[in-house]
C-alpha cells in the first residue's frame, strides 16, 4: 500500500483523480475497456470533482455502484444514487453504470441481481474511502473478510450511523437507515488497483488504526494491506496521528 499526503483535501483529490484515470486509461488501452467501482459520501467530494474533469473515453468506461441504504429512494437527499447522477453519472458518457437500487422490494433479490452482473467481471480501478469506524464500504467491524458474495445486506452500526447523520444528510440519528446493500470485503479487494480517498480530521484515528494496526476485521481498513496495488490518499488532517516513521510518497 502507497501512501500519498497532500497538504489539503482538494490537493488530495486532484492527485487521487489522476492516478485513477491514468490507470484507467491503462486498462482501456490493454482491455478496450475499463470496469470501475465508484465510493460515495463527503470524503469523495474532492475526488470526483477532479475525476470527472480527466482526459477518459468514458464511452469505454462501466461503472458499479459500492453501496446503498435499504429502502432509500434516488430522490432522497441522503441516496447514494442521487449523489453518483449528480457528481459523476450525468457529468460523463459512461457505457453503463450499475446503481444499487436501495429501493428495491426485495433486498436479497437486489444483491444476487448486482451479483450475477459482477460475476466474471474483472474491476480495473476501485475508488473508495474509509469511515470513521474504519469501514470499507459498510462492512462495520467486525467486518466478514471471507464473505463470498459480491454484495450483501449489511447492518450499520451506531457509529457509522452517527457518521452519517454528522455529515448532514439525516435530520436525527433515528432517520438513519439501519441497513444497506453493500459490496463486500473480497470483491473490493478483487479489484487490480484500489484508489482510496480519506481527507479530514474527523478520519485520522480510522487511518491510525488502518496503517498502524494489525490486520483485523475490527479494523476493516486494515484489510487494504494486503492488496499489493493500493493508493491511500490523506491530506495533512487525516495524516495527523500518523507516525512518522510510516512510508509515504509525497
Amino acid at each position: 500500500m502507497k501512501i500519498v499526503i497532500s497538504n489539503t483535501k482538494q490537493e488530495l483529490g486532484k492527485v487521487a483523480a489522476q492516478r485513477g484515470a491514468i490507470l484507467i486509461r491503462k486498462a482501456i488501452e490493454k482491455e478496450g475497456e475499463a470496469n470501475i467501482i465508484v465510493a460515495t459520501g463527503a470524503s469523495q467530494f474532492e475526488m470526483l470533482t477532479e475525476l470527472v474533469k480527466e482526459d477518459v473515453d468514458w464511452t469505454k468506461v462501466t461503472g458499479f455502484h459500492l453501496d446503498e441504504y435499504i429502502g432509500m429512494a434516488d430522490t432522497h437527499k441522503a441516496s447514494f444514487r442521487k449523489y453518483l447522477k449528480e457528481r459523476f453519472v450525468d457529468l460523463v458518457p459512461v457505457k453503463k453504470f450499475y446503481y444499487v437500487k436501495g429501493d428495491a422490494e426485495n433486498p436479497l433479490e437486489e444483491c444476487n441481481r448486482l451479483n450475477k452482473i459482477i460475476s466474471g467481471m474483472q474491476i480495473h480501478v476501485a475508488f473508495v474511502g474509509l469511515g470513521e469506524n474504519a469501514h470499507l464500504a459498510f462492512n462495520d467491524p467486525p467486518a466478514d473478510f471471507d464473505r463470498e458474495e459480491a454484495y450483501f445486506v449489511a447492518n450499520l452500526d451506531k457509529t457509522c450511523r452517527e457518521q452519517q447523520l454528522g455529515e448532514g444528510w439525516f435530520p436525527s440519528l433515528e432517520d438513519v437507515p439501519k441497513q444497506a446493500i453493500s459490496m463486500s470485503v473480497k470483491q473490493v479487494l478483487k479489484s487490480e488497483t484500489i484508489i482510496a480517498s480519506v481527507p479530514d480530521s474527523r478520519k485520522a484515528i480510522a487511518v491510525r488504526n488502518s496503517v498502524e494496526s494489525e490486520i483485523s476485521p475490527m479494523v476493516p481498513g486494515t484489510v487494504l494491506k494486503l492488496h499489493s496495488k493500493t493508493w491511500l490518499y490523506l491530506d495533512k488532517e487525516s495524516a495527523s496521528l500518523l507516525r512518522e516513521s510510516v512510508e509515504t510518497v509525497f
